[in-house]
């Protein structure tokens, strides 16, 4: 692609080498280490799925089992399938007996590798392939009914109930949605174990859990073959659990996952040790299911300047697709986020926001763009407002951004209604329809005020970069280089669910996954 903007290759270049560097630097890290998710993530790949008595998952029975007797280092691939090997028995019968209190895994004699690796062979190769089959039906439904243009029509119900959830997707896919994300409850993020089976109650939001995952990928298939084109689903896989929801969403087929390696840390106070290890095989997992990220720098700009603070949405995109591409997701699944997020009376603030999404585009030439819209300086006023998402929509046509969060006339009011979401699927196919060819007609002046601005920002991102790179990511976070958001190394929620490897650690689905066997 040639760059519009005059944009330096060769920084560019020289910033991506800083952030790989950056990045090699945490998977040197995290490689030494496993976590509670990780291991309950195991768990489910190795179907153990249900809840004991007290209604508490198993894969959270057996891991918590594990870390009580300090068996966690060796991971439960290891203590699993000693069990099964030594029992006889299922994976999931050897959760069902340690919930009962009839098997204590300390006490099962260790039992030779090959008989482990043959009990563990068949739930291994089910898993992959219950995935690879999932991931073979979307690409038989885009073949068969095809989708949406780009930018994609990304909307999002949030009721907190899964079936009123379902009513609200249909409807927003009839009026010409392509992505619908269904918000998670508030604060589920901060739960170290994922809640089991449909759920009715929320605040802002649903809960992420396997079944209403189940239930929203069918209503959506159902109405995509009504609609003719396919309709994608997405939901969050960040928080204490990234990798277990992960999985989920592999098992049940979405299409798109909130996958950030920092928003827990900078939003949710979550230890920066637990998720930069976690959201390595969350990663895998996702690439592996051909499931698009979606990274958070767009929060940045909410808690930051966007006019200050844009060349560290720049940044933290890099680092963020080192570390994907360290877990094999291809570009093409890289939806790195950015925003429209300048306060409306700033001079000139449209030119800045098309320089920062021209050159976001540039840089990232086959990642389908996330781009958020207004939010910070939405006021009430929905007449202001709807102008304010106009002004979006036209950025979004213009840059050829791959996924178009659209904004709603009653920000800052109260969750969407129907009509409301309505209003905002129509202005965004009345402005794409209109504009649709506008990037490839408008050259930007030399010397110009979008040229200036993205080389601005660039220079300022390889600035930062260069700093982060000679004091590492950690340091960054704890100085509050994102968002001016500072954590504590040894801080924050989930610290205790990190556990150093043992000699008998294992964990062969990052070898498949990554196209291995």
């Amino acid at each position: 692609m040639k760059s519009k903007l005059g944009i330096d290759s060769a920084k560019v270049e020289h910033a991506r080498k800083l952030a790989a560097d950056i990045a090699a630097d945490v998977q040197q890290y995290a490689d030494n280490y496993t976590t509670v998710a990780i291991e309950r993530t195991i768990c489910r790949l190795l179907s153990i799925d249900g809840v004991d008595a007290n209604s508490v998952p198993l894969p959270n029975v057996v891991v918590d089992e594990l870390k009580s007797k300090g068996l966690l280092g060796n991971g439960a691939f290891f203590h699993i399938g000693n069990a099964m090997a030594a029992l006889g028995i299922s994976a999931n019968e050897v959760a069902e007996g340690i919930a009962k209190g009839e098997i204590d895994l300390s006490k099962i004699e260790i039992r030779p590798a090959e008989e482990r690796e043959r009990a563990l062979e068949k739930p291994v190769r089910d898993s992959i392939a219950k995935i690879r089959g999932r991931r073979a039906k979307r690409e038989d439904y885009l073949q068969r009914l095809g989708e949406g243009p780009k930018p994609y029509i990304y909307v999002i119900v949030a009721t907190g109930n899964i079936y009123e959830d379902v009513v609200q997707a249909e409807a927003a896919a009839r009026q010409g949605a392509d992505i619908i994300a269904v918000i998670r409850t508030t604060g589920q993020s901060l739960l170290d174990y994922v809640p089991y089976g449909a759920t009715t109650e929320g605040f802002g939001g649903t809960y992420a859990t396997q079944e209403n995952f189940r239930i929203m990928r069918a209503a959506l298939d159902k109405v995509g073959e009504e609609v003719g084109r396919y309709i994608r689903l997405c939901n969050y896989c960040s928080g204490l659990c990234m990798p277990e929801i992960a999985v989920m969403g592999a098992f049940e087929g979405l299409d798109v996952m909130l996958n950030d390696a920092l928003y827990g840390i900078l939003f949710r106070d979550i230890n920066m040790n637990r998720t930069l290890i976690d959201q390595y095989f969350s990663r895998v997992i996702n690439g592996f299911a051909g499931v698009i990220i979606n990274t958070g720098e767009d929060n940045y700009l909410t808690t930051a300047d966007a006019v200050e603070a844009a060349h560290t949405v720049l940044a933290s995109d890099i680092i963020n697709e080192q570390l994907a591409l360290s877990a094999g997701i291809p570009p093409e699944q890289m939806g790195l986020g950015h925003a429209f997020e300048m306060d409306p009376m700033l001079e000139n603030g449209f030119l800045y926001e098309l320089a920062q999404a021209q050159m976001a585009r540039e840089i990232f030439p086959n990642a389908p763009l996330k781009y958020m819209p207004p939010t910070k300086f939405m006021t009430g006023n929905i007449f202001r407002g709807h102008i304010q998402d106009a002004l979006f929509n036209m950025i979004g046509i213009w840059t050829h951004q791959g996924i178009q969060l659209l904004g709603m006339p009653t920000e800052a009011i109260h969750t969407p209604f129907m009509s409301d979401r309505y209003l905002s699927i129509e202005n965004a196919k009345y402005i794409f329809n209109n504009l649709k060819s506008i990037g490839d007609e408008i050259e930007f002046k030399e010397g110009g005020i979008i040229r200036q601005r993205a080389a601005e920002v660039l220079d300022k991102a390889v600035t930062l970069l260069e700093k982060m790179h000679d004091e590492g990511l950690f340091t960054a976070l704890e100085k509050g280089i994102f968002a001016d958001v500072k954590r504590p190394r040894n801080g924050g929620k989930g610290l205790d669910g990190v556990v150093l490897k043992g000699p008998e650690y294992s964990n062969p689905f990052i070898k498949i996954m990554l196209g291995g066997k």
